[in-house]
This record gives structure tokens, C-alpha cells and sequence, in this order.
């Protein structure tokens, strides 16, 4: 149950770093810079914490590898399939762990996406208030996450390159608050 448990979360940190990569990609996010980056020369936006996401994905793979698929006979050979249960959980608890990383990367993301989206839409003269722009529950989850990351409060966060693993953490340490807040919208 574990191995299957592992397979289903491992995907879900899969598809959740191909969203992170289409907001980055200027190819398929409509618009944006690439990397979501507010200028040019050295200043790199996002791209790392999508390398980040990426190379925890692929983490994620080596660690699906089903622990039931091996089994060594123990106790003088009297039990001689053992269903490596034990290392199925703590590999599922390690998958589990990592997608909150991946997903508190695509939170980041997101902000900075609709932060430059607002953007774009007052150089070019329509309504840029996140308030009105975004459905209800976006426009909470968005403030949830400036809330839980102070750094996204400044005025330039944008432009200024900086070591986001801190902020990363914080928005992990909060994924609780965002899942309860989301929880008001379903049904």
C-alpha cells in the first residue's frame, strides 16, 4: 500500500513542477518574462527554485522505486518474504515531505506570476487591483501568502535577487493555513 501511496504523491510533486516550469516558461505563460524575472542582466528570478523543484522531483523518483519489490528472507530464514513495509512508509513520509517543497515553490511562483501580471495590465492601462482581478479564494491565498512571507510585502521584491530558500521554508511551514483557507471554497 505504501508503493502505491509513494507512486500517487511522487505524481502529484510531478505535476505541480510542470506548472511551476509553464508560469517560467515565456513560451506558455502569456506573456511574461522568463523566469519570471523583473529585468535583464543579472538578475535571474525564479529560475533556480524551478531547478530546485525540478531536482526534487527527480528525487522523487529514485525513492519511488517499490520497496516490496525486494525481500530478503530473515529470522534463520523462516520468514522468507518480508514486504519491506517499513521502508515503503518512510520513503512515503520523504516523497510527502518533498512535494511540500515543490509546492511551496509553485506558491512563489504563483505570487510572482500575478505580481507581474498586475503589472502588465496597468502599463497598459487596465484595472491591476489583485482584488478585483482575482477570483475570491486566489485573491485570499494570495494575501495568505504575502502575509507568510514578509519579504513579498516590499516593494521591490521583484527586482531585488536574493537566497529564497528561507522564504520557501516559511511558505512550507504554512502550507496548513493555505490548505484550511482553500477548504472554505470546496463544496
Amino acid at each position: 500500500v505504501m508503493d502505491y501511496l509513494k507512486l500517487a504523491v511522487a505524481e502529484l510533486g510531478n505535476i505541480t513542477e510542470r506548472q511551476i516550469n509553464k508560469m517560467m516558461d515565456e513560451a506558455t505563460n502569456d506573456g511574461l518574462p522568463s523566469f519570471l524575472a523583473n529585468s535583464n542582466g543579472l538578475v535571474s528570478g525564479l529560475m533556480i527554485t524551478q531547478y530546485a523543484a525540478a531536482s526534487i522531483v527527480s528525487e522523487n523518483k529514485v525513492l519511488v522505486h517499490p520497496a516490496s519489490a525486494d525481500s530478503i528472507p530473515t529470522c534463520e530464514n523462516t520468514e522468507d518474504h518480508v514486504s519491506m513495509g517499513t521502508i515503503a512508509a518512510r520513503q512515503a513520509l520523504e516523497i510527502a515531505e518533498n512535494v511540500e517543497k515543490i509546492t511551496a515553490i509553485a506558491l512563489l511562483t504563483a505570487y510572482y506570476a500575478i505580481t507581474q501580471r498586475m503589472q502588465l495590465f496597468k502599463a497598459v492601462g487596465m484595472t491591476a487591483d489583485v482584488r478585483t482581478r482575482l477570483a475570491e479564494a486566489t485573491f485570499k491565498l494570495y494575501e495568505a501568502i504575502k502575509t507568510a512571507n514578509p519579504a513579498l510585502a516590499e516593494e521591490n521584491f521583484l527586482s531585488t535577487d536574493r537566497f529564497l530558500s528561507p522564504e520557501i521554508e516559511l511558505l512550507r511551514q504554512h502550507l496548513p493555513v493555505f490548505d484550511a483557507l482553500a477548504k472554505q471554497y470546496v463544496d
